[in-house]
């Protein structure tokens, strides 16, 4: 059973997930990075360019799933190192450093308070994130196009593509269609007809909408909706 909260965290969430044991899950692409506690380990979950299939891990999972661009500083790893990646974070951080970390998420109340905590404790030690990755999402998110959205804040063109790998993982053209993906799944869970839901997200048309779901998600609109 999954279940999530906002953190105290600006932008983030909590969240926990018990496996239910009927087979592998599907983590979409949605531009966010995320710190993993399973089994007594710390993990790191880059960003995704394509659907992330679960294994049949069994027993509880908890994270804290960061804004898009906020993780990288955070983790004082570039994004796009972890693009589709799972990581221990024993590989990126000197070993007792991470074995403190884990510790303290362990020694916590529960996992996922644990690590809420320690997202806080290394916010509170870190410079916050550029308010330029923010207006980048916030445009993105709104449909307009990336030649648009480099002139609104004005950068180039090969700027912002620079900024984006480091901060997102991808570039703000692979960005924008995760960010428009979730926008119309968001809208088609919402029982808008799937028609409707690609004029309004910015799809040519509901054919357009479904090639770009199989080939972020791995799946039909259809199947996503009923939850496979």
């Amino acid at each position: 059973m999954y279940a999530e909260r906002a953190s105290r965290l600006t932008g983030a969430v909590v969240w926990t997930n018990t496996p239910s044991g009927s087979g592998p899950g599907r983590v979409l692409p949605d531009g966010c990075m995320d710190l993993l506690w399973y089994d007594g380990r710390l993990l790191v979950a880059g960003p995704d360019t394509r659907a992330h299939v679960t294994g049949s891990a069994q027993g509880p999972w908890a994270g804290v799933r960061f804004y898009p661009g906020t993780a990288p500083a955070l983790l004082g790893v570039p994004a796009d190192a972890l693009r589709d990646r799972r990581v221990d974070l024993t590989d990126l951080w000197p070993a007792d450093r991470a074995r403190r970390l884990t510790d303290r998420v362990n020694a916590a109340p529960d996992p996922a308070t644990g690590l809420e905590e320690a997202a806080l404790s290394r916010a509170a030690d870190t410079a916050p994130p550029d308010p330029l990755l923010g207006r980048i999402v916030a445009a993105l998110d709104a449909g307009r196009p990336v030649a648009a959205t480099a002139d609104a804040l004005g950068i180039g063109a090969r700027h912002l593509h620079r900024r984006s790998l480091a901060a997102f993982g991808y570039g703000p053209k692979t960005l924008a269609r995760v960010l428009r993906l979730q926008r119309a799944l968001a809208l088609a869970r919402n029982g808008t007809p799937l028609a409707e839901t690609a004029a309004r997200t910015g799809y040519a048309d509901q054919a357009h909408l479904a090639r770009d779901v199989r080939e972020l998600a791995a799946a039909t609109p259809g199947e996503l909706l009923r939850g496979g």
